[in-house]
Parts: C-alpha cells; sequence; structure tokens
C-alpha cells in the first residue's frame, strides 16, 4: 500500500490537458500533458493521471489529493448555451431582466449600432411573487406562498427544471428567498434551483439576479461533472481491497480552491476556473525568480488569458463577465481574446485578414493535426514557417504539414498574397490580438505596460513572445520551465478560499463601531464554518477582511483591506485613507480633506483561507554552454528563410545564453527567439529573453 504522498494538478484545457504531480516527501515535480476529450473530459482527466502516475512509478493508491481546474462552466457560458431557465422575482419588477443597465458595451461607440443581447430568461418564463421586505430586511408584506406554489406548478407543467429566484432586498434579509427555495422543491422535486442570497448578498438586483441565474444554469452540468470525477477518481485506488474517496479540490475564480462536494453548491465560482490557477502559478514562479510586477500571457489551443500581477498579488474584480453576462463573484481579473494555437484565419467579406476568436479546438483541431480540419490556424502557419518542430508533446502527436500548406495557401491565394506572408500575417495578426488584451488589463488602468515583465506560458503562450516584446515595448520576457503546465501547477500552490460578503450602506461619518464588527463577526462565522468542513484546524484557518467604498453619490465602489484586530475608529479611518488614495491611483483624483464630499461604506467582505503546501522551486545545475543543447537546424522564416539552430531545453543549464535566430524546444511548448534578441536561463531554469538590437527585418 502507497503512503498517499502524491499531490496532482490537472487543467483541461481545449486542445490539452495539462497534468503536474509533486511528491511531498521528496519535492520531486513531474509534468506531463495529454490531448482533451471534448467529447467526455472525464477521459482525459483519467488518462493523464495515468500517465503521470507511470511516470513517477506510482499506483493510484499513492494519490494523497487532487486539484483541478476546469472549463465546463466558462465554455457553457461563451456559447451561449445557458439552457431552458425560469426566473422567480418580486411582483412589479419582473421586467428587471430587461431594463438591464444603460450601458454599452465599448466598441460600438454609441447605442445607435448596438443590439442589446437577449435577455437569459424570456418574458413568459418569468413569474413574480408577491411579499416585500424593505433595504433593512424588514418584512413589509409576507411572503404570497400560494403564488410560489403557482409559479413551481407553470415550472413544472412547462418542463423548465432549472430556476433562479431572486427578490428585493433579499441581500438583507434570506428568509422569504429560503421559504420560496423550500416550496419549489416541495412542489417540483426534480428542479435545480439557485437563490440569490446564497448565490450574491449584495445590492443591485440586475447584477444579483443574472449572477443567479448564471448559477443555476451551470450547476446541472457541474454536478454532473464534479460527480463523475469523482466516482471515477475511485478507481485508482483502494485500500484493502475496497475503493477509498481521493480528496477532491476545484479551483475557483477567485484564486483558491474548494472540495468538490461544496463546490457542486456554488457553481457559479468556478467560470474563471483555468485561467485564475494559470495566473497564480505564474505569479508563484516569476516571485521566486525575483519579479513582482508581472503581466501574465497564457496561450492555449482555444484562447490567450491574460493578467496583471503587482507584488506577487493578481488584480481581482467583482465587475467581471463571462461572454454577455455579467458576474458579480469575486475572481481574478481576466482578458480573454481568441488567439490560441486552434484560432481559425479567415478573410472577411471586404477581403481582409482575421484571425479568430472560431477556433478549431482539439477536434477536429488544426489542419497540420490531419483529423479533419478544413481551415487554417495559427499553429499550421507556425509549423510552416519552422517556428515549431513537425510534430507534439516529443513526436506523440506527428503534424501534416502538407494539409497546413495546401490550407495556407489557399486562404494567400483569396487574399493575393504569397504564402510565407499570409502565414506570417496570421501570426502577426494574433500578436496584435494578444497586445491588445494585454494593454486592457495595463494602460486602460493606469499602469504603464513597460514596466513589467511578461511571462508567457501554456502550450502556445510562448511563440510570439518576441513581438509582443516589440509591440509593446516591454522590458523581458520569462519562460517559466515546462510552460505547459504552468496552469496545472498553479493548481497546487494555491489555498482553500471561500468569500463572504454583505451590503451595508452607511456614510462613514455615522458608521458606528459596534455595528461594522458586527456585519463583520457574522461574515466570520460564514468564513470559519465552512474552513471547519474542510478540515482545517482553528489555528490553521486565516481570514482577509476589506470593504466596498465610494463617495456619497458615485455609483461603483472601490475595495480596500481591513486591518486585522478588533474595529475601532482608527481602523475605520485607516480604510477611509486607502480608499481615498486608491481612488486617486485608479482616477487621478480624489477628495480626502473636502468637507463636502463624503466617503460611504457599501459592502463587507470576509475571505476564509486554509494553506496548502505549495512544491517548492529549486534552483538547476549550472551551464556548460548553450551550443551542448543544439540539436540540429532547420529553416525558419523571419522576414526571410534562415537556417536556424534548434535547442533541446532539458540540456541547457543556468546561465547559458543564446543569440536569435534559434528555436528552443521542450515536452510541453516551443520557444522562437527571433533575429535581435538574446535568450538566457536564470537560476531556477527560466528563460529570460530580451531585445539585443533595433534592426526590424527579422523581428516579425
Amino acid at each position: 500500500m502507497g503512503s498517499r504522498k502524491i499531490r496532482v494538478g490537472i487543467d483541461t484545457g481545449g486542445t490539452f490537458t495539462d497534468i503536474v504531480a509533486v511528491d511531498d516527501e521528496s519535492g520531486a515535480i513531474v509534468t506531463t500533458k495529454t490531448p482533451s476529450t471534448p467529447a467526455d473530459p472525464a477521459v482525459g482527466f483519467l488518462a493523464g493521471i495515468e500517465k503521470v502516475l507511470a511516470k513517477l512509478g506510482e499506483t493510484g493508491d499513492a494519490i494523497g489529493a487532487v486539484s483541478h481546474g476546469t472549463t465546463v462552466a466558462t465554455n457553457k457560458l461563451l456559447e451561449g448555451k445557458v439552457g431552458h431557465l425560469g426566473f422567480i422575482t418580486t411582483e412589479g419588477y419582473e421586467h428587471v431582466l430587461e431594463i438591464a443597465r444603460q450601458s454599452v458595451p465599448d466598441g460600438y461607440g454609441n447605442s445607435y449600432f448596438w443590439v442589446k443581447p437577449d435577455r437569459i430568461v424570456p418574458a413568459d418564463r418569468v413569474k413574480t411573487v408577491g411579499g416585500r421586505l424593505n433595504f433593512e430586511g424588514k418584512e413589509i408584506r409576507p411572503l404570497d406562498e400560494d403564488d410560489v406554489r403557482a409559479a413551481a406548478r407553470f415550472f413544472r407543467e412547462s418542463d423548465v427544471r432549472t430556476i433562479g429566484v431572486c427578490l428585493m432586498h433579499s441581500y438583507a434579509n434570506p428568509d422569504h428567498e429560503r421559504r420560496v427555495q423550500e416550496i419549489l422543491l416541495d412542489e417540483y422535486p426534480e428542479a435545480t434551483v439557485s437563490i440569490s442570497s446564497e448565490v450574491l448578498r449584495e445590492y443591485r438586483e440586475y447584477e444579483r439576479s443574472i449572477t443567479t441565474l448564471v448559477d443555476a444554469s451551470v450547476k446541472p452540468n457541474i454536478r454532473s461533472y464534479v460527480g463523475n470525477i469523482a466516482n471515477r477518481l475511485r478507481e485508482f485506488s483502494s485500500l484493502d481491497g475496497e475503493s477509498r474517496d481521493i480528496p477532491f479540490y476545484v479551483m475557483k475564480s477567485n484564486g483558491g480552491v474548494l472540495s468538490a462536494k461544496e463546490v457542486v453548491n456554488q457553481p457559479i465560482t468556478t467560470v474563471l476556473s483555468g485561467p485564475a490557477a494559470g495566473a497564480l502559478g505564474a505569479a508563484l514562479i516569476a516571485g521566486v525568480a525575483g519579479v513582482d510586477q508581472v503581466l501574465t500571457c497564457d496561450g492555449g489551443g482555444t484562447s490567450t488569458d491574460v493578467t496583471v500581477v503587482v507584488g506577487g498579488e493578481p488584480a481581482l474584480t467583482t465587475e467581471g463577465r463571462v461572454g454577455v453576462y455579467p458576474s458579480k463573484i469575486p475572481m481574478i481579473d481576466v482578458v480573454t481574446v481568441g488567439a490560441g494555437g486552434g484560432s481559425i484565419a479567415w478573410m472577411t467579406p471586404e477581403g481582409t485578414l482575421r484571425v479568430g476568436p472560431q477556433s478549431a479546438g482539439a477536434d477536429p483541431g488544426p489542419l497540420c493535426y490531419g483529423k479533419g480540419g478544413d481551415e487554417p490556424t495559427i499553429t499550421d502557419a507556425h509549423v510552416l514557417l519552422g517556428r515549431i518542430p513537425p510534430h507534439l508533446l516529443g513526436g506523440e502527436i506527428p503534424l501534416d504539414t502538407e494539409l497546413a500548406r495546401k490550407g495556407v495557401e489557399e486562404l494567400a491565394h483569396r487574399l493575393g498574397l504569397e504564402f510565407e506572408a499570409c502565414a506570417t500575417g496570421i501570426l502577426e495578426v494574433s500578436a496584435w490580438n494578444q497586445a491588445n488584451a494585454l494593454r486592457q488589463v495595463t494602460v486602460k488602468r493606469g499602469l504603464d505596460v513597460r514596466d513589467f515583465t511578461l511571462v508567457t506560458f501554456g502550450g502556445s503562450g510562448s511563440l510570439l513572445a518576441c513581438r509582443l516584446i516589440d509591440i509593446l515595448g516591454l522590458k523581458d520576457v520569462l519562460v517559466p520551465l515546462n510552460p505547459g503546465n504552468v496552469s496545472a501547477f498553479g493548481l497546487l500552490t494555491v489555498d482553500v478560499r471561500n468569500d463572504y460578503v454583505q451590503t451595508h450602506v452607511s456614510r462613514h461619518d455615522r458608521l458606528q463601531v459596534a455595528e461594522l464588527q458586527t456585519g463583520l463577526d457574522a461574515l466570520a462565522v460564514e468564513a470559519e464554518r465552512a474552513l471547519a468542513d474542510e478540515g482545517f484546524a482553528p489555528d490553521e484557518r486565516r481570514y482577509a477582511r476589506s470593504a466596498d467604498l465610494r463617495y456619497l453619490g458615485q455609483a461603483f465602489e472601490v475595495r480596500v483591506p481591513l486591518g486585522d484586530g478588533p474595529v475601532t475608529q482608527e481602523l475605520m479611518d485607516e480604510a477611509a485613507a486607502r480608499f481615498h488614495e486608491a481612488h486617486r491611483e485608479l482616477y487621478g483624483y480624489d477628495f480626502c480633506g473636502d468637507p463636502h464630499q463624503h466617503v460611504e461604506w457599501v459592502n463587507l467582505r470576509v475571505s476564509g483561507i486554509g494553506p496548502i503546501k505549495r512544491p517548492e522551486l529549486k534552483e538547476i545545475a549550472a551551464g556548460r554552454g548553450a551550443h551542448v543543447a543544439i540539436t540540429g537546424t532547420r529553416e525558419a522564416y523571419f522576414d526571410e528563410w534562415v537556417t536556424t539552430e534548434v535547442y533541446d531545453r532539458t540540456l541547457l543549464g543556468a546561465g547559458d545564453e543564446l543569440d536569435g535566430p534559434a528555436v528552443i524546444e521542450e515536452f510541453s511548448s516551443t520557444i522562437p527567439v527571433h533575429p535581435g534578441f538574446r535568450a538566457r536561463v536564470d537560476a531556477f531554469g527560466n528563460i529570460r529573453i530580451t531585445k539585443t538590437s533595433d534592426s526590424n527585418g527579422a523581428n516579425r
């Protein structure tokens, strides 16, 4: 019987499933990849576990825990497959989804050109119930239970099995919503129900309604998926001939993990599961390397995710969106663009070249996969220009360059371009798509992109690193060891985390110490209960407090941390001072010292954190010179065809340097080093890319 010492992180992407295992006794870290199986993601998941255990020479009984990043909820929302939903709200508010918000998304100029998306629930499946609470949670009129029973019967007869409930001011008092849930399940036991007081205890009825409905929409899928994985995991381990439950955690959007048995009750928290893990893994790797101002660029097969890390902490937001749906849950602030390896290159009716957001994914995949793909992709362009080898995963996936050539040549003919110009153009459009996403998380937020190091990872994340240095003026790029597995590695670095929020609106000069203490204590009790359920001892539990503040009359808030210890007037004043500073950083001004501009407290927040042991990154051996890693040459195109040396990254050591043109290959990723750039290996095995010349001729 094994000692159950192996922890496994598994990130399921659109094209590949990435696996990292760490031996807690020896500290050894083993990585691998396997093709994703979109028809049944559990197949790729389990194949990955088998593969990594074989590399370790262990059996399933050695597994101590599994952490997983999933795109099940994300993909459903991005594809708009929100299903057959029903909605129950307070009498008189049946049009809250239709009214929505007056703001027009960026990029449309004005509302004349913008068409409001279809509501998540059509009008004929919205039901209202009598009863009313005021903003303090006091009952004005009792809940009309007959209305609730009538709504339940309507949904049952209409075969609407997924229902969201959002009643006015339920953030202040959940009693009415809880009773609605009880009646619904009594009348209609087959229904899946989400209530807003459990999903999001914040004011703003539209955002709370949408967030609750999105939670309800993905709940059946997440329950089915997580339950299937948990059941299948039992096959990997036995104790005295009997199966056992392997501790199974799922990554949340807020940068923490949660046990699978709990995450099925709050599925919306997983909507940015994979990207969050990648950002945290990259932040840890960069921090160990001495870099604390980081942009992350996670390039996969379907999309590229970017975020910003300052002081080792990724930026958080509660104003995120997934597809067209606003989501008020805390999440790492990620911008996603359709610029992955499988993103399709196509010609617009106007005769211009576009890349993405459509993707060939894992099945059928790019043309060069030879699995039935019929449109050229970014991967096809890279392989034809010699930027990547004619195989992936160390030879496991051979690439058919002739199929890729045929597709790119057909597109080039339609565009009136030479073959090389078309392939280079595909990569150039993709690079600018990624650069624009990176600008969104920096320039648009008052940050100078030139102050940051870019950390590129994912299977395709490092392929355009040199172009991004050129386009954005970055000082350098850091490519971690095993970049294709950074998201899976990140899953092993994060703590268990649960966030709790309560709206509490009060002017700063009228806020009482006792009422603030009471509100924070109530949230802390919920956080403590959750950590106890996760098995953390009292001395292991940690808590982080924060609050959302604004100037009186403003529409939106700024989040600031609250100090530890008992609430005092000094602690409250420190929070207000932090708000003034944060407001100035964000918007360029503040009203500190102006007696006519009052600070208003809006939401209180407490996060319960259960620490998990992190893998230790070790320094690598000193190099013997980059020349020992040369495995051969091949023709690659950098504005002209040049004979390019190919390096095996596993043979490079600390201190080794090489100049472009060159291609550095490893199992999970490839790094083209353009002419005019230099790559250096640091003490932890990261490759640091810097620009050495201003020549424009061969840098595209």
